[in-house]
């Protein structure tokens, strides 16, 4: 791997060196972060731990990496300026675990409308019969639905909504043809 140095800008008032380089890593996968690290390090004549790559992006099918890199006097500057996240990316400190929130108390179900009532209801005979029995039962609970859905039609519902109660009545009329 090459490593060039684009640009380099001293800045007194952060007590930094901020470099824009472009690593050349041909027949090699993209360099982690770490390895760029070490590399901006050797050239620039620092200690890896005062190296911070703020960013670093390859180009499809290009061998080259481009990016920016800031080298601060003391590790220290570099944990006083440097924003958190970009410090948990170079390693230079771990990142923050947070702990488990105290479980909330969940809020009591909603009481059931007679709607729902009526569901519950259907599947309880329906397991109590034999099998023999059940299928016959099937037909009738399918048009169970559709009169369920005539009283939520009268509701507000959003058009997407309607569309797709359209779409589903079309379908079951479409059955019903097949089957006769």
């Amino acid at each position: 791997m090459q490593l060039e140095v684009l640009q380099r800008k001293e800045n007194p008032l952060l007590k930094r060196v901020e470099v824009t380089f472009k690593a050349t890593h041909k027949a090699e996968p993209t360099p982690t972060r770490d390895a760029l690290r070490a590399f901006l390090a050797k050239e620039l004549k620092a200690t890896k731990d005062i190296v911070v790559i703020d960013f670093q992006a390859s180009t499809f099918g290009r061998y080259e990496t481009v990016g920016e890199a800031k080298v601060y006097k003391s590790k220290e500057e570099a944990l006083a300026v440097e924003r958190k996240h970009i410090l948990v990316r170079n390693k230079l400190i771990e990142p923050e675990v947070k702990k488990e929130a105290t479980p909330k108390p969940e809020k009591p179900a909603p009481a059931p409308r007679a709607e729902k009532a009526e569901k519950p209801a259907a599947p309880a005979p329906k397991a109590e019969g034999p099998k023999a029995e059940a299928k016959p039962e099937a037909k009738p609970e399918k048009g169970a639905p559709k009169e369920e859905k005539k009283p939520a039609a009268k509701e507000e519902k959003k058009p997407a909504e309607k569309k797709e109660e359209k779409k589903d009545e079309k379908k079951a009329e479409g059955k019903k043809k097949e089957a006769k």
